[in-house]
């Protein structure tokens, strides 16, 4: 898929202040104050809110709430927007389900409660509640303008922030004028909201080092004399390429690569060494021949990120994790495993004392 060339907002006079804004809620951020390896802390920043590589990632439509209740040219057009993100050959699969307790990714149509969205892991780290909404889309999504909306808020959903928050943007901001605009209609924000969504820039060590992506699905449009530097928006609106830029394919790409055909198999005593750099992932399956309780377990100075699904139908399900980042112990997890059943351990690498060395085993 490439790239459109139209603009996201399809008119011949110049845009009148910020238009209708996602915003994505806040959340309390680890404490790392004890890391003082900086290129750890980068690692682990990098990748901590981004979904182990072949995850199910399974969502959920309200409809008992009223005012939650999307209808169905509203979720289809959520539908439309996982299979475009998912035709990009990526290492996830979306899945909707019926009941809320079984979705990672809980979604509302609030219309008086704006567009917003969870990131990432952030999803079942901070609302693991059936009964909370992890995404709310707050306006049409069959324009153009909500089909953007909808790509933008599932970029929130696989892990990425606003781009127009990147700190190697350079973008100096004319503050006050940002939260006039925000302040009033349609948004309707209050200082903090804006600070949050806009003027924040995320921290250096939290981004891949990527240049700015004016043009990514993750960046806002912004009128003129909003932004001090880059000079040219002092007399010039930014607006963004609509649908996914070449960036956004690349990175959602290298984060998420399609998944080997075959796994090698995880054995009992077996230790698998593994040598991968940061972001990286090796996976196993697992065939029991005993049911018990089993022990899989990471050895090395590593940082890291385990996952075990039990294969169902052809779906892996999500059983158990361990995340060890930032911390000084290995990622262990520690379940009932079925004879005659077929699961998958998948391990992202943050961060290696010993550039990816370490290993892996069942017992």
């Amino acid at each position: 898929m490439t790239a459109k060339k139209k603009t996201k907002y399809e008119c011949e006079e110049p845009i009148e202040g910020i238009g209708l804004c996602c915003s994505m809620p806040e959340v309390q951020e680890r404490d790392l104050s004890h890391v003082s390896d900086g290129l750890r802390l980068r690692l682990l920043a990098d990748v901590e809110k981004m979904w182990v590589n072949g995850t199910n990632v399974t969502y959920f439509f309200f409809k008992d709430t009223a005012s939650w209740r999307g209808g169905g040219a509203q979720e289809q057009a959520v539908r439309d927007a996982f299979t475009i993100w998912k035709e990009l050959d990526i290492g996830l699969t979306f899945q909707e389900v019926d009941n809320a307790a079984d979705a990672m990714i809980r979604i509302g149509f609030d219309q008086s409660d704006g567009s917003w969205s969870y990131v990432g892991r952030d999803s079942i780290d901070f609302a693991s509640d059936p009964a909370r909404r992890t995404v709310n889309f707050g306006w049409d999504l069959t324009t153009p303008y909500g089909q953007d909306t909808a790509l933008h808020e599932l970029g929130h959903v696989l892990g990425f922030p606003h781009e127009h928050q990147n700190p190697k943007a350079g973008i100096v901001w004319d503050e006050e004028k940002v939260y006039e605009s925000l302040g009033g209609p349609p948004n309707n924000w209050s200082r903090q909201q804006t600070h949050w969504n806009i003027i924040r820039k995320i921290p250096a060590n939290t981004v891949d080092g990527s240049d700015w992506d004016k043009d990514s699905i993750m960046h806002y449009q912004f009128q003129a004399g909003l932004i001090k530097q880059p000079s040219e928006y002092q007399t010039r609106s930014l607006i963004p390429a609509s649908g996914l830029s070449p960036h956004d394919i690349q990175t959602v790409k290298r984060l998420y690569p399609s998944l080997a055909k075959r796994l090698p198999e995880l054995r009992p005593y077996e230790s698998q060494r593994f040598d991968i750099a940061a972001g990286e992932q090796v996976d196993f399956v697992i065939n029991p021949v005993t049911s018990r309780k089993y022990k899989i377990q990471t050895f090395g100075q590593m940082d890291t990120v385990m996952v075990l699904f039990e294969v169902r139908d052809g779906i892996p399900e999500y059983l158990d994790g361990d995340d060890d980042s930032g911390l000084d112990y290995n990622a262990k997890i520690i379940f009932r495993l079925h004879r005659g059943r077929e699961y998958i351990v998948r391990t992202r690498l943050y961060y290696a004392l010993s550039q990816g060395g370490g290993a892996i085993m069942l017992y």
